[in-house]
C-alpha cells in the first residue's frame, strides 16, 4: 500500500459561504464534503486543487492559504491518503454539478447554516472548522 496525495479545498464566495457537495458515492456517502481529488503526477496541490474545483463544479478560484493537511487511513480499502486542503475563493463561474456519478447535489452554505457534524465528511470536518474560526463552533456535534 502506498500514499496517495490528495487535495481538497473550502471553497469561500465574496459572502463569505462555503460550497459543500453531497456524495453520492462511497466512501462516506450521503455526507456533505469540500472539493477534492488525487493529485496527479508532476502536478503541484496548488495547481491540483484548482484543476479539482473546476472539473467538479465549474467555477474557477483563487488560492488565499493552506488550511490543514488531513490523513485518512482505511484499511479495510487498503488506502492512505494524504490530503494538502486550502482555502479558496470564488473568483468566477457559477457552481454546477459536472460530476453527477459522484456528487448527488452541490449547495452554499453560510456558517449559521452548516450540517451537524455527523453530516459532514471526515475529510471536510477540520478545514471546515479552521476556515469559520472566527465564528463559534460552525461544526456543531450530532
Amino acid at each position: 500500500m502506498s500514499i496517495i496525495v490528495g487535495t481538497g479545498a473550502v471553497v469561500q464566495d465574496a459572502d463569505g459561504r462555503v460550497l459543500l457537495l453531497l456524495r453520492g458515492k462511497d466512501p462516506e456517502m450521503n455526507k456533505w464534503s469540500i472539493p477534492g481529488g488525487k493529485v496527479d503526477p508532476y502536478e503541484t496541490s496548488q495547481n491540483a486543487i484548482v484543476r479539482e474545483v473546476e472539473e467538479e463544479t465549474g467555477l474557477r478560484v483563487q488560492i488565499e492559504r493552506l488550511l490543514c493537511i488531513d490523513e485518512t487511513i482505511r484499511p479495510e480499502q487498503e488506502q492512505h491518503l494524504l490530503s494538502l486542503i486550502y482555502l479558496v475563493q470564488a473568483v468566477s463561474g457559477e457552481p454546477e454539478n459536472r460530476e453527477p456519478q459522484k456528487h448527488a447535489q452541490m449547495r452554499w452554505f453560510a456558517a449559521n447554516e452548516l450540517p451537524p457534524a455527523a453530516e459532514i465528511a471526515s475529510f471536510s470536518q477540520q478545514a471546515l472548522t479552521l476556515a469559520f474560526k472566527q465564528t463559534e463552533s460552525p461544526i456543531q456535534p450530532s
